[in-house]
């Protein structure tokens, strides 16, 4: 004997691509988990997590391309394993998506299976949203802090003079929005955010954002060196960018942002010696060459993003792993001059911009794809930090003589 109850989903989109987001890695990451790893045949794995260290361990149990899905549910919360059925019924121009929830018969399961239906009831218009507009509502509903954050550990904690070693460091912030608003500075450490500890790792603080929106007023604790200080943080409302629907005009744009920070790179590197570039302003923390090394990884690291995306393959996890020290000096040697360095920037530049132009139709009508990427290359100041991250590295070099 069971019980069940049905959320249902008008989605202005094709069964094709809901039945992809329901069983694939990548789609799945998008409007319903934060990680997902997937075999989409019977009997293969469906293992979804979310930050907080909520998963559910499950697998396929039917698959009827573009019509049906059945898969196993088994979270770390229920006591046994519960059955979704997904279909697809082509509705006018759309599709209407009906989803089932069964659960064991009896009382124990009743509260559980309200819990369901009120979770997938609004979470189905979340996959709406990512279909129709590439939004993802967990995110763009999710206030802003306006920060830019640095590597932190204790090493770096006893440099800087900080009393603790569990916390989030700002390399920067943002003009405009909330943290610097309410007076904090790159270089400051938060350990407290509305009235939740943060740790090392940024999931906390994304876990410390459930609940709040933007024009939210909550108190931040935070180390400036040894003093420990509090502020209220008014927090951002989430701007939804403009990104050109045509990849020839996203290459144009991001062919002028990278040419705006590669001029930057080269002012401030004009003139640096030898001792300056290798000059670590303090234990743990990179020289001018090795912020050019991570900056070659980084856009390695994006050519590589791009080419997952638009091949459709899928990694099992979302680690970056190009700040490994080891790494870092083997590609300085390899390179052998910053001339070299600059060089290479210069080619991955083109390479990206080349790519970016020739992205196919197929992947452009994905828009979620599509909205993330312009995002990362049009709007993500990850670079033009870094310069300032070099500057600061030369003249430390040249107070320190």
């Amino acid at each position: 004997m069971s019980q069940s109850a049905t959320s249902t989903q008008f989605i202005n989109t094709t069964p094709e691509k809901i039945y992809l987001a329901f069983t694939r890695s990548l789609l799945l990451r998008q409007w319903l988990c934060d990680f997902a790893t997937v075999q989409p045949r019977p009997g293969g794995r469906m293992y979804l997590w979310w930050n907080g260290d909520f998963y559910s361990a499950g697998e396929y149990l039917e698959l009827e391309q573009n019509q049906r899905i059945k898969f196993k549910w088994h979270s770390r919360i229920d006591p046994a394993a519960t059955e979704v059925t997904v279909t697809l019924t082509p509705e006018g121009d759309g599709t209407r998506v009906s989803l089932e929830h069964t659960v064991p018969d009896g009382e124990e399961w009743k509260g559980r299976l309200a819990e369901f239906k009120q979770e997938w009831d609004s979470t189905l218009p979340n996959l709406a949203s990512v279909l129709e507009t590439g939004l993802d509502r967990r995110i763009y509903d999710r206030p802003m802090l306006g920060i830019q954050i640095s590597d932190f550990n204790a090493e770096i904690a006893k440099t800087l003079g900080i009393p603790v070693t569990e916390g989030i460091r700002l390399a920067d912030t943002i003009e405009g929005m909330g943290a610097r608003a309410a007076g904090l500075l790159g270089g400051d450490v938060i350990v407290e955010f509305n009235g939740k500890s943060i740790t090392n790792d940024f999931g906390s603080l994304t876990l410390a954002l459930q609940g709040v929106k933007g024009g939210d007023t909550i108190k931040v604790v935070f180390y400036r060196g040894a003093e420990k200080h509090t502020v209220d943080m008014t927090l951002s409302k989430r701007p939804v960018w403009e990104i050109p629907s045509d990849p020839l005009e996203l290459s144009r744009q991001a062919r002028l942002k990278y040419d705006a920070a590669l001029g930057m790179l080269k002012e401030v590197l004009e003139g640096v010696t030898n001792h300056e570039a290798n000059f670590s302003p303090a234990p743990g923390e990179w020289n001018a060459r090795q912020v050019l090394a991570h900056l070659i990884h980084s856009d390695r690291g994006f050519l590589a993003n791009i080419a997952d995306l638009v091949g459709g393959y899928e990694r099992n996890a979302d680690d970056f792993g190009g700040n490994s020290t080891t790494h870092l000096n083997a590609t300085i040697a390899a390179y052998g001059s910053m001339e070299a360095m600059l060089q290479e920037l210069n080619y991955l530049a083109d390479e990206i911009v080349e790519f970016l132009a020739a992205l196919p139709p197929e992947f452009v009508s994905w828009k979620s794809n599509y909205l993330d990427l312009g995002t990362g290359f049009l709007y993500v100041t990850h670079a033009e930090s870094h310069v300032e991250q070099i500057r600061n590295a030369i003249n430390a070099a040249r107070k320190a003589g």
